[in-house]
């Protein structure tokens, strides 16, 4: 196995553990177990990614991810320990907010590296959809 198709399989169990986690989060019986499925899902996605950067020739991608995961958590962490009980809505929306810009940055991402090669036209368009996707989300 190769380090690529590993990281692919641990996407994938990561995208498996977050369904778990969702499922999870429907009862406040199960919450618990939703919330550890959902820690787990994204450790073993920053375990896989930081891996993948690791094959990178230069430490360019480590330090933007490293500083992403910085700037990330401090506002996450800021914002949690301010809010009050009746501000959770708020806090979930500006989350959610996050959430769906990074997922319209890893779309833009696409798009940027696939015209780096214009002769795929294909995966040009899949991007173009990936990005649309994501901003409709939003």
């Amino acid at each position: 196995m190769t380090a690529e198709s590993a990281v692919q399989a641990a996407y994938v169990v990561a995208a498996l553990l977050f369904i778990l986690s969702l499922a999870g989060l429907s009862r406040h019986e199960t919450a618990k177990a939703g919330n550890a499925f959902g820690m787990a899902g994204m450790a073993v996605a920053l375990a896989a990614t930081i891996g993948l950067a690791t094959q990178s020739s230069s430490g360019t991608g480590i330090a933007l991810l490293a500083g992403a995961m910085v700037v990330g958590a401090a506002i996450g962490l800021w914002r949690a320990r301010r809010v009050e009980m009746t501000g959770m809505p708020e806090l979930i929306a500006i989350l959610h907010s996050f959430v769906g810009l990074a997922a319209v940055l890893v779309g833009w991402n696409g798009y940027l590296s696939v015209e780096a090669r214009p002769d795929e036209q294909t995966e040009v368009a899949a991007s173009l959809l990936g990005i649309h996707s994501a901003e409709v989300v939003i």
